[in-house]
């Protein structure tokens, strides 16, 4: 707060930096200055080196440009342009390419796939499109974002685009006891050209949604406990016996949602190939997906809608990063550098 009512501070840049590193080390050339000169050029290139981590580690944590810039004026008594930490931003472009080309691992025994809308803006607007997400759920029970896409649409032909490359990277699905995923018509279709024969899971949160959607507002308390029933079972068997009691319950009044939990009643029911709760409830839902977009919709709130699609992939590449490395499975690639 003292600091806004000072005198505007001189903008810091990494070129002013340099620059008045240069004209040190040409006050006086003569050899007894040399310790000097060098000390002095050390000093601002360490300066530098450790603003640029300050700003890569704002952009991880999903600071907008404005709150680094006035993260390191409270930390360095200098505004820092908006153009240096745009330009030590770009810097993660690099990072978020590795992140894509890395080669993967049938290190999971489960898979989740999922799309979810973000929004970017154009010449004409907010633009809605999804980003299609795999995140894998390791033996250790550690939850992995192994990698995403920003797409079109969840056509058939993009998600088979992205699975065909996390399968030409080496992640065959070798190891994979089934896949969780939401139900859409595109994805279902393309699983089969990268992993076919893998038992599917279909989500139990996306299930339990389209069925009320069914029904009447004041009925649906009583139709999601009978639904919870289900999920809920102890075993397979049980689990069928609380569907045909649900099916028996609700038929005459709400056939669509029967039908609607009947035909994709097998692959709600895969997840009991677990004989225990705590496995059943790990991969019975795409909600560690979900849970992660609520984390990047929260840390780049103050940016509204994406800039563009690179600055999308780019704090993507980020909010993704962090919540891995808070999983103990990756760390952020620039961070660990020591450039």
């Amino acid at each position: 707060m003292t600091a806004c009512l000072r005198s505007p501070a001189p903008t810091y840049s990494r070129a002013r930096l340099l620059h008045q590193a240069r004209c040190w080390s040409r006050v006086n050339a003569a050899p007894s200055c040399l310790c000097r000169r060098i000390e002095v050029l050390r000093a601002y290139a360490r300066r530098t080196r450790e603003i640029d981590r300050v700003i890569l580690a704002g952009f991880v944590l999903g600071l907008s440009t404005r709150k680094v810039g006035e993260t390191l004026l409270a930390l360095l008594g200098r505004r820092v342009s908006p153009s240096t930490v745009s330009q030590v931003a770009k810097t993660l472009d690099t990072a978020v390419a590795a992140f894509h080309r890395r080669p993967l691992q049938n290190r999971y025994q489960a898979l989740m796939l999922d799309g979810v809308v973000l929004s970017r803006k154009t010449g004409a607007g907010a633009l809605r499109r999804p980003v299609l997400v795999a995140l894998g759920l390791r033996h250790d029970g550690k939850k992995e974002i192994i990698d995403f896409r920003l797409a079109a649409s969840e056509s058939a032909a993009e998600w088979e685009k992205f699975l065909a490359d996390l399968y030409r990277r080496g992640l065959t699905g070798k190891g994979l006891d089934m896949i969780c995923v939401d139900g859409g018509a595109g994805l279902l279709a393309a699983l089969p050209s990268a992993f076919h024969g893998i038992p599917v899971q279909r989500c139990w949160a996306h299930k339990i949604r389209n069925v009320l959607d069914k029904v009447r507002k004041a009925d649906q308390p009583k139709v999601k406990r009978a639904l919870h029933k289900i999920m809920n079972a102890a075993n397979a068997p049980a689990a069928r016996s609380a569907a045909r009691r649900f099916a028996e319950r609700f038929a005459d009044q709400y056939p669509a949602a029967v039908a609607c939990l009947r035909n994709d009643l097998d692959e709600l029911l895969t997840c009991f190939r677990y004989k225990t709760e705590a496995q059943r409830r790990a991969v019975r839902t795409t909600n560690a997906i979900e849970r992660r977009f609520r984390e990047v919709r929260r840390r780049t709130r103050p940016m509204g809608t994406f800039q563009d699609r690179t600055s999308m992939d780019r704090i993507l590449f980020a909010v993704f990063s962090h919540e891995n490395k808070s999983q103990g499975v990756s760390t952020p690639f620039l961070l660990t550098q020591n450039n």
